[in-house]
């Protein structure tokens, strides 16, 4: 009973390696990619606006008459935000308020302090100036992911935030475009691909250049992103997405299997998995697998996912669960079991944790609050969700008294000189009494 997804025992001799198979992924690229990315970015950076439109035309199958078609104003944002039905426009702003309540927490305050010789110390936090925002477009539409990273852009003040998506034979998608209006970003511009990501980060004549580029892409995207990094600031270089369940039984099956389903249906390299304390249980949510499998509209997507990505785990209780779980370090956690909040601190590494059996990972997604741009592929170990932090840069405030001066300059100048560097010495100890 494996064909739907493989089930797995942690107590095996193999799992350590059945495990790390399991998590293996490499992401998807190659030289010809990375060829060509360079190639686009370069042209771009030389060219221009006029390289732009050659590139938005070929890759687009696009006519434009000048670099001017390719930009939506604040009037036309806004209009798309009346065109779609009023019910995604109520979900919309709903979600939206709950993302800016929840980022408003996240807001980071200057400080200082002063040493009894007078000599006062701190951190200037300064929001970033312009921030650019990439949102696949056509059919591939996350107006969800242009509010998760517009919203805390705007709470930490950056005052200008531009979204570029693409428009596949110029096809507006108008739910981005309202996502972006009830968002506040007041321009868009109709470009994708690596030449959006080289305008966003070396300027044209007509596209500004940004401090940071933010949101996911395909794999030219992803190379670009990586490639004009350093010039300008990136969020991250996203893996596929991932769900891991943790249960012990007393949640429903079916909404066990739902939630792996949840994260399945994005793509092939989309990772679901089951951590179970109980075998039966196992075997429960594996039934409403097949059961629900078939129901999916992306049944195909879902059911390679789960084959090639996913399994169902057999643990040897809670402890062996959460010791799994942190090996893992995925994007989503769930903790669908009785006392979850007893198991929190257990946690070292995920993205976000979602607790108790009525927390989908979905809600998560669209309008809990928290942000669902997460790190992926086990960089939870190291990496945090995306956030006001993230728009801010913090600067070291340093003003020395005259007391301070020889204080301190006494102590630099001895420090300098081991390491050979006389005018640091020297620059310190003329500000020293005599």
């Amino acid at each position: 009973m494996s064909d739907l997804i493989r089930m797995l025992n942690a107590s095996d001799e193999s799992f350590d390696r059945q495990l790390s198979d399991l998590l293996a992924w490499e992401e998807e690229s190659n030289d010809e990619v990375v060829t060509t990315v360079k190639e686009i970015l370069r042209d771009i950076q030389r060219r221009g606006d006029k390289a732009l439109v050659e590139y938005t035309e070929r890759f687009d199958r696009r006519s434009l008459n000048t670099v001017s078609d390719v930009i939506i104003e604040k009037q036309q944002v806004h209009e798309a935000l009346q065109r779609i039905p009023v019910e995604q426009r109520a979900a919309l702003q709903d979600a939206a308020e709950r993302i800016a309540s929840y980022h408003e927490h996240q807001k980071q305050a200057s400080w200082q302090y002063t040493e009894a010789n007078g000599t006062m110390l701190g951190q200037k936090v300064t929001p970033l100036d312009r921030v650019g925002l990439y949102a696949p477009g056509g059919k591939a539409a996350y107006p969800s992911s242009v509010l998760m990273a517009a919203i805390p852009a705007k709470v930490a003040g950056v005052e200008d935030v531009v979204l570029v998506t693409p428009t596949p034979e110029g096809k507006v998608n108008d739910i981005v475009l309202a996502a972006a209006a009830v968002a506040g970003i007041d321009r868009v511009y109709t470009i994708g691909g690596a030449q959006a990501i080289g305008a966003l980060a070396y300027g044209t004549e007509t596209i500004p250049k940004v401090d940071k580029i933010v949101g996911p892409g395909n794999i030219y995207v992803a190379t670009a992103k990586r490639e004009v990094f350093g010039r300008v600031d990136i969020d991250m270089i996203a893996g596929p997405s991932e769900i891991l369940v943790i249960s012990d039984g007393s949640t429903d099956p079916d909404w066990i299997a739902m939630d792996l389903f949840s994260q399945a249906e994005h793509d092939e390299q989309a990772q679901a998995i089951l951590l179970c304390t109980d075998s039966a249980f196992a075997k429960s949510v594996y039934a409403s697998i097949e059961k629900l499998l078939p129901t999916l509209e992306r049944q195909d997507i879902a059911a390679v996912s789960l084959k090639s990505r996913g399994a169902i785990i057999k643990v040897d209780g809670l402890d062996n669960a959460l010791e799994i779980a942190n090996r893992i370090a995925p994007e989503h956690l769930e903790l669908s079991i009785e006392q979850p909040l007893a198991a929190v601190d257990k946690i070292r590494h995920a993205g976000a944790i979602f607790i108790g059996p009525y927390t989908s990972e979905s809600l998560g997604d669209y309008c809990a609050g928290p942000n669902h741009v997460l790190p992926t592929s086990g960089t939870a170990r190291f990496s945090s969700p995306l956030g006001v932090y993230d728009y801010v840069k913090r600067s070291s405030l340093i003003h020395v008294s005259a007391e301070g001066a020889d204080e301190l300059g006494r102590i630099a100048s001895v420090l300098a000189r081991g390491e050979s560097l006389e005018a640091h010495a020297r620059a310190a100890e003329y500000r020293i009494k005599k």
